[in-house]
């Protein structure tokens, strides 16, 4: 039988062996009429009578400039190499005076040091630019059932 018992008459006491599922039960049915009596109140939504605005829709896209950092860690704007970092500043410094300011488009070889980048992203926060983007190459999908390329 599933109930223990303090009767010692059948030899020596053991633990009972079954899951009592009775309190399971009860948390269970507890939670199922707080949720029936919450979920109407979850769809309670505020009627709203909005006004009707035109506004232009903004045709002008900000410029982008695309600054590459090779593997050997020389600098490109715009794919023109660059002679150093004081001609890079220089160019962020005109590039962040503009209006509307351009999105800076940074692309680095895989091989580029981390260090390399900060220091450039670093340059471009100092200049001003408010708007830097990394741009990568996305990963070649792999056709269903096929195990992906390492």
């Amino acid at each position: 039988m599933a109930f223990g018992g303090f009767d010692s008459r059948e030899g020596p006491m053991r633990p009972m062996a079954d899951i009592n599922t009775t309190p399971l039960v009860d948390v269970m049915l507890v939670l199922l009429v707080i949720f029936i009596i919450t979920a109407p109140l979850l769809t309670h939504a505020i009627r709203l009578d909005l006004p009707n605005a035109q506004a232009p829709v903004s045709a002008e896209k900000p410029e982008t400039i695309t600054l590459s950092i090779d593997g050997q860690e020389k600098l490109y704007w715009n794919d023109a190499p660059m002679a150093d970092t004081d001609a890079l500043a220089e160019k962020l410094k005109q590039a962040a005076s503009r209006t509307p300011q351009p999105e800076l488009h940074l692309r680095a070889d895989r091989q580029v040091r981390y260090q390399r980048i900060a220091e450039v992203m670093s340059a471009a926060q100092q200049a001003g630019l408010a708007k830097i983007g990394f741009v990568t190459d996305p990963k070649p999908a792999t056709a269903p059932g096929a195990s992906p390329a390492r």
